[in-house]
């Protein structure tokens, strides 16, 4: 990996100008290699990443499969852990819907089976009637007693899961649901920290504006879902899969760094014309994943049924302790790497003041390089938690976008310690509110929280006040 060279710059002046022999001379060679890339990444996607061997989603599918000549349907299988045993829930009625119109109900049978068949693929909406289950026995989270965008394909028998276990309502105290509702917000904090990290970082070092950046999360996310489930992949375990998708996601994003950026820099274009072009960028790679992918919501292969363990008040599974461990490890590590290494240095020197920075000896093109990768890297990492944790689809970097903008402003922009303590704040607040306010409505009580913040402290919570006049 690059690192902040403090010796000579290498094609820029004392001014940060480009001098002959620098950058340009990489154009070229540049969007070669990066073609190359993508073609070699993406190639292999287009014709296997459409059909999936994914066991099933945390929360909506649990398993599909595709049978040509039988109807659509969807279906699953109520049961609850005791004494760890898994024991069938029968009784308890499901129904399908799809808009107003109800498709139809069932009934679980002695085994916990049940299933309805659908007119056709689409998008249908199931639900569980909380009333029917034993007495004493409920939903271990009440917001999924509907389960939406349940998506169908032709000849699919669509499994979808509905997790029970002693009802909220009659077990769990008030400090037992804001203990889980903050807990639950620490790790959706950590991964919105661990994609924001990169925005802040990018910003900060060359003021540049990455509207496309939440495609930069999807890419990691898709990448780790064609090395683990896909058919035409190598299906190695996710844990595995992980460190090559964020490997090749910085790689990818690196180059697009000498190739594309580079040379718009060293032609002088402005900041507000690239924030544009990343408008561009944005759409078009959004709709590519849909191509490559589909419009479906899909999964991993690992991680997807797991038991709840309890700590103190909180009852939560082992892929939520991991994604919290693993990412709280990983940024105190990139704190530590800012603070005490000379590329680090270089970072926060750049970002402090690029001119000062490249007069001071930094190679101001290899920050940005290193920059690039390790926002892209973390991004990833962030994209495949937030798989684990939800569900995959192509617009699953778009919808946290403006919640990492947030995180960012809130932080304050340009700092990668602002964007960490944002991040987390950002999280908290979106899941704690619900506390109060139907989750429906969370995402407005952040955007209040930021405009609050805006009014207070317009530089954000760690960012430094500049003179406008």
């Amino acid at each position: 990996m690059p690192s902040g060279n403090f010796g000579k710059p290498n094609g820029v002046d004392a001014g940060g100008t480009p001098i002959a022999g620098g950058s340009k001379s990489l154009a070229l060679p540049g969007l070669v290699v990066l073609a190359s890339l993508v073609v070699l990444l993406l190639a292999p996607l287009f014709f296997n990443l459409g059909s999936s061997t994914g066991a099933g989603a945390a929360e909506l599918a649990q398993a599909e499969t595709t049978q040509p000549d039988e109807a659509e349907s969807i279906r699953g299988r109520l049961v609850i852990t005791e004494d760890g045993e898994r024991v069938p829930v029968p009784g308890a009625e499901i129904t399908v819907s799809q808009g107003n119109n109800i498709i139809g109900t069932a009934v679980s049978d002695s085994d916990g089976q049940w299933q309805i068949e659908v007119p056709a693929e689409g998008i249908y909406s199931v639900s569980i009637n909380v009333n029917s289950l034993p007495e004493g026995m409920g939903l271990t989270d009440p917001d999924r007693q509907t389960l939406t965008d349940v998506s169908v394909s032709e000849g699919q028998s669509k499994a979808v899961i509905f997790r029970l276990g002693e009802a909220v309502g009659s077990s769990v105290s008030r400090v037992e649901r804001f203990a889980n509702l903050f807990f639950s917000g620490l790790r959706f904090g950590s991964i919105l920290a661990l994609c924001s990290v990169g925005l802040s970082l990018v910003f900060g070092v060359s003021g540049l504006v990455n509207f496309a950046h939440g495609e930069i999360v999807t890419l990691g996310a898709l990448v780790a879902f064609f090395l683990n489930a896909s058919e035409g992949g190598p299906q190695i375990s996710l844990l595995a899969a992980a460190v090559p998708a964020m490997l090749i996601t910085g790689v990818l994003i690196g180059g697009m760094e000498i190739g594309f950026w580079r040379p718009l820099r060293d032609r002088k274009i402005s900041l507000v014309s690239l924030s544009l072009v990343t408008i561009g960028l944005s759409f078009m790679l959004r709709y590519s994943f849909a191509v490559v992918f589909g419009t479906d919501f899909r999964s991993y292969r690992d991680y997807n049924i797991q038991d709840p363990v309890e700590i103190g008040w909180i009852t939560t599974t082992p892929k939520n302790l991991v994604i919290v461990i693993i990412s709280i490890g990983l940024l105190a590590g990139l704190g530590l790497f800012l603070m005490n290494t000379r590329s680090g240095i270089g970072i926060r020197a750049v970002s402090a003041n690029r001119e000062l920075a490249s007069v001071a000896g930094i190679d101001v093109s290899n920050v940005l390089l290193t920059v690039w990768i390790i926002g892209a890297a973390l991004s990833a990492l962030g994209g495949i938690f937030y798989g684990i944790s939800e569900q995959l689809d192509w617009l699953m970097g778009f919808r946290l976008l403006l919640l990492m903008f947030a995180a960012v402003i809130l932080g304050g922009i340009g700092t990668a310690f602002g964007a960490m303590l944002g991040g987390f704040l950002i999280g908290i607040i979106v899941e704690v509110s619900t506390y109060w306010i139907d989750s429906e409505f969370k995402l407005v009580v952040a955007l209040v929280v930021l405009v609050a913040m805006l009014m207070v402290r317009p530089q954000g919570l760690l960012g430094l006040k500049e003179r406008t006049a």
